[in-house]
């Protein structure tokens, strides 16, 4: 038998509407959500449930939005348990509640502390990404070596083969679009968000962040976690706590984490949280092993 892995999604898979089904079908959902808005002291239901899509959008309202629909849904999935865990970006965090590295209240007060530090930082040191499409992952990084004369400028998410997103500051990241056009991408497009995510420009979220981390417990997780700034896992939770912090400035090394998994011997991935992008990615990356989504409630009820 191979082995099961759990993915959960980052920023950008948000949607109005999110858990709201959750919330109104499930005594212990409500308590989830209830628990986590008296933790992060904020009615995140309301514009996770109403909107609007814009406020949804904001790094400090999206980050805990996600964090929060991708645990509750684990906390009922019963039939079937992931031996290995891997989280994109922000998902990492989801990842370490369900391999039981870190409560889930701790981990959203952390998780709302740090979608605040990331547009603070934006705001201090504007900066944007770019997505860049059907571009080799060696030339993507030429390229950026190349434009950083314009600017700071770094891949920031290897997503799938293919698939790369670069991020930096506003000079850096145009002068890298249009040299990754002239190397032969097929798609460059800028992505609206609200900051230089996994670069340079994230330092002074990643100082606050570091005290908040420093503060919280952690514990080794049972099972192992695919960190995203080495793409392997890891249980130990002082390299977990090191780990989470140097993912701000980091790349995340998507197509790599799934690939080791892989070859450890995962051949069946569940996305657990909002939203399709991680199966996409999974399937880009290698067609020839088994995906699943758990988003909605009634997803869930073939696994509880």
């Amino acid at each position: 038998m191979g082995k099961v892995a759990f993915l959960f999604p980052g920023q950008g898979s948000q949607y109005v509407g999110m858990a709201k089904d959750l919330f109104e079908k499930s005594d212990d959902a409500k308590k989830m959500i209830r628990d986590a808005e008296e933790a992060i002291d904020f009615e995140l239901s309301k514009v996770m449930f109403e909107g609007p899509e814009e406020a949804l959008k904001q790094t400090d309202v999206t980050q805990p939005s996600i964090f929060l629909h991708s645990v509750v849904l684990n906390h009922f999935i019963k039939n079937i348990k992931p031996d290995v865990v891997a989280g994109h970006s922000l998902g990492e965090y989801s990842s370490l509640v369900a391999a039981n590295a870190i409560d889930f209240v701790s981990a959203m007060k952390l998780v709302r502390f740090r979608g605040q530090y990331m547009l603070q930082a934006g705001i201090e040191q504007p900066g944007t990404m770019a997505a860049v499409i059907g571009l080799d992952q060696e030339s993507l990084v030429k390229v950026c070596e190349t434009a950083s004369s314009k600017g700071i400028v770094q891949c920031a998410n290897f997503n799938s083969p293919g698939q790369v997103v670069i991020s930096g500051s506003i000079e850096g990241v145009n002068e890298g679009m249009k040299l990754a056009k002239e190397a032969g991408a097929k798609i460059v497009k800028q992505l609206v968000v609200s900051g230089a995510f996994h670069s340079p420009l994230m330092q002074s979220a990643s100082e606050k962040l570091k005290e908040k981390l420093d503060e919280t417990e952690f514990g080794d997780a049972e099972i192992p976690v695919y960190a995203n700034v080495s793409a392997k896992p890891v249980q130990d939770k002082e390299e977990i706590r090191d780990l989470l912090l140097k993912q701000l400035n980091a790349p995340v090394r998507w197509a790599e984490t799934i690939k080791n998994m892989i070859s450890d011997g995962v051949d069946e991935f569940i996305e657990v949280g909002p939203g399709k992008v991680l199966q996409g990615l999974v399937k880009r990356i290698n067609s020839d092993v088994k995906f699943a989504g758990i988003d909605k409630f009634e997803d869930l009820e073939r696994y509880m």
